[in-house]
Formats: C-alpha cells, structure tokens, sequence
C-alpha cells in the first residue's frame, strides 16, 4: 500500500552553519535521485533505488534530521491513503561562479540547480587570481543576500586547463599568474562549504546536459567558442576529463604549421584563427582596408572592434563579415568533423559568446561536418546552438558542486 509515511523527525540537536555531511551511499542515492528527478513519495523512492521500507525510513528520517529533506505535498494516489511526497530542503542553496575570460558570473540556484539568482559584471581574467576571486566572492554575497539559504556547496569554471582533483588551474595560456593557484581552498575557506574547480566548458557542457537542448543525453559535445575555443566532452552521461585534465582544448589544435601566432606561443592554432580576439584582429583589417563598410564605419564611433561588432555586421549582411564568419566556421567545422569521426556523439552542442554569430557560424559548421564524417556518425546527428547561453556555465557548475555536497564523505 502507498499509506507508509510516517512523520519525519524533527531534528535531535541544532544542525550549525556547516553544511552537513553526507553518511551512507543509500543516502548519497536517496539525494541524487531527488535533485535529478524531483520530489517523489516514499514507495516511489523505495522501488526506484531497491530499498526495504524500514531501511528507506531511517535514512530519510537521518537526511531530515540535518536538514537535506522536507515533507512535500501529498503524492499521486495508487489505492490506499496517499502518501506525502519527500524533496530537497526548500533553504539549500548551491553557489556557482563562471569566470571567462573578459567577465564573471555568479548564480545561486535551488538543490535542484535551478537558478534563483544570476549576477554578471565585466572583469578581466588577466587581472590575476586575487583580483578576479575578490569580485567573485563580492557578487555571490550580494546574489546570496538575495535569495539567503544554507549554503550546500559551491562550484567554479576556470577558462583554461583545470586539475580537477587538486582544484587550480594549470598553465592556462590566457591566465597569467593563475598557474597552480589553490582556487578551490582559497574559496572553500571563504565560504566555508565544499567547492569544486572545472574547467568553464565542462560545466557548460553539464549545463545543458542536464537543462537545456541536450538534456538527458548521455554522450555530447559542448563546443565553446569565446575569447578562447574549448570542448567539453560527455561521455556515458559524465565529463571526460583526460588524465591531466586537459581533455577538449581544441583550441590548441594546429591547422597550419605558418599560421597566426597564438596566445599559447604557437602558431596555427584554431584559436589563433577564430577565437574571439582573432575576428576582432580580422574585423580591424576589413575596416582599414575598407572592404567592410559596416565595420569601418564601426571602427570610427567606437575606436576598436570586437567579436560582437563581426556579428552585428553579418546580420546586416556586410559580404566581407560574412565571408569571415564562413572561414572560421569552415575551420571549426573541420576539427569538429574529427571529434564527430573519433567519439560518435549523440549531438553537438555550440555556444559562448562568438556563438552569437548565429545561424551563418552553425550552417558553415554542420556543412564542414556533414562534409567530412562518416555517414553512419552524422546520419542523425543534431549540431545545435546552445539553448541556455550565459547560464551554461552556471548550471554545470552548481550540477558540480551538489555532485560534491551529496556524495559521502569520509
């Protein structure tokens, strides 16, 4: 019968700021299985995770005690009194920081990592690590004093190569000062929670894993295209990092032996041809030249171009920006064909700030795909512009961080 639910404990002792310590697997499973699938009565809870009632009861009632779960509404009926449903605790609060190259950005989302609270504010990364974690520790106060909570946990994207066990960056090419920085124990003591350190488009690629236009899929490809060029890659539903952590820097990849120099200090780099700082390099020689008329004329209102300005002019249809988009894309297209051939993905997933460059950027991509893979890879594959944009990174980050917050602890 669905009757079985009896009244959850109120907590034995007072549960202090600390946030709480999960104790056993099943209640490690209990949490997960709540977060991705929402609240669920007892029997339901029970039957999907295999456990007899009276085990069920003494950890729900344990994980009710520190103050992880509530009673909910009452459940569906399946014959018999109904049963009140079991969530996560409405007052947890998970905290997520995406840094990029020219801003960060702060969210404080539910345990469910929906976002409540999402602050953005230009900074550069260049600034060093103490500069740019200040400002981040400054936003999430004001975005927390917003939504206020008991903060679980919180997680961190870094635009670089990341080791994800010893949370710092390592050598990340447009980061100087950031090597081997201890990110995550900088913050962790700050905020007095667990914190996880990833890099940006790994957390991007969980983002819209798990809310936006790949949801539920186990096996994708996030490519970002920024300031940088990144690639998270999703493999039976988790992030494949690489030994290093340096898994999908395929920014670095060289196309050309004698091509532009690169911030990394090669030369030929994919990045080096369309990152963000590349199109504006080839927008600023367009409008000197006077091949594009659009961006000249951008040039002298605003002394510089950026990335933003190529997209403004290909969605007036400036021929030269256009061509120039169809280039890079052409090129991204051309790496990404060798990632589709390699991993067999079950889609490929575009976004960060050059992504704006909309539809001429993702024809020009699925064309160089389409063009170069095998059939059977790209038979029903969808090459997609990301759904959730800046909230990407956020959303990975704080599915990261409650990763963390419900996994037992020793």
């Amino acid at each position: 019968m669905d009757g079985f639910s009896p009244p959850m404990e109120a907590p034995r002792q007072p549960i202090g700021d600390k946030p709480p310590r999960v104790e056993t697997h099943d209640q490690s499973r209990l949490l997960t299985l709540m977060r991705d699938e929402g609240p669920m009565s007892r029997v339901e809870l029970g039957e999907r995770l295999g456990l007899p009632r009276a085990r069920l009861a003494a950890e729900v009632n344990r994980l009710a005690e520190l103050g992880l779960v509530e009673s909910g509404g009452p459940a569906a009926s399946r014959g018999g009194r109904r049963s009140t449903l079991v969530g996560l605790s409405s007052s947890l609060r998970l905290l997520a920081v995406d840094i990029g190259a020219t801003s960060v950005g702060v969210a404080v989302t539910d345990p469910y990592c929906e976002v409540l609270e999402h602050l953005v504010e230009e900074c550069e990364v260049r600034s060093g690590p103490v500069a740019v974690l200040d400002r981040a520790v400054a936003l999430s106060t004001l975005a927390l004093a917003k939504v206020p909570g008991r903060l679980l946990a919180a997680g961190i994207g870094l635009p670089g190569p990341v080791s994800f066990r010893e949370g710092m960056p390592v050598a990340p090419p447009i980061m100087p000062g950031w090597d081997r920085f201890p990110v995550r124990d900088r913050l962790a003591s700050q905020w007095g929670c667990p914190v996880t350190v990833d890099n940006d488009v790994n957390a991007m690629a969980l983002g819209e894993r798990h809310a936006g236009v790949a949801r539920s899929l186990d096996d994708l490809i996030f490519v970002k295209v920024g300031t940088g060029i990144g690639c998270g890659i999703l493999l039976g539903g988790r992030v494949y990092r690489g030994v290093a952590g340096t898994a999908g820097d395929i920014g670095h990849i060289r196309l050309d032996d004698f091509g532009p120099a690169c911030a990394c200090g090669e030369s030929g780099c994919l990045e080096a041809y369309f990152g963000g700082a590349a199109l504006a390099r080839d927008a600023l020689t367009l409008a000197r030249s006077g091949r594009s008329e659009f961006l000249a004329e951008s040039l002298s209102r605003h002394g510089e171009l950026s990335a933003r300005d190529v997209a403004l002019a290909t969605g007036a249809g400036d021929f030269a920006a256009v061509n120039l988009v169809r280039e890079g894309g052409r090129r991204l297209g051309q790496v990404v064909a060798s990632l589709v051939s390699f991993i067999n993905p079950g889609m490929v997933v575009i976004g960060g700030g050059v992504a704006r460059l909309g539809h001429q950027l993702l024809a020009e991509v699925r064309s160089s795909v389409y063009r170069r893979s095998m059939p059977l890879a790209t038979g029903n594959l969808p090459i997609v512009l990301s759904e959730l944009g800046d909230l990407a990174g956020v959303i990975g980050a704080a599915w990261t961080a409650s990763e963390r917050a419900f996994a037992v602890t020793t």
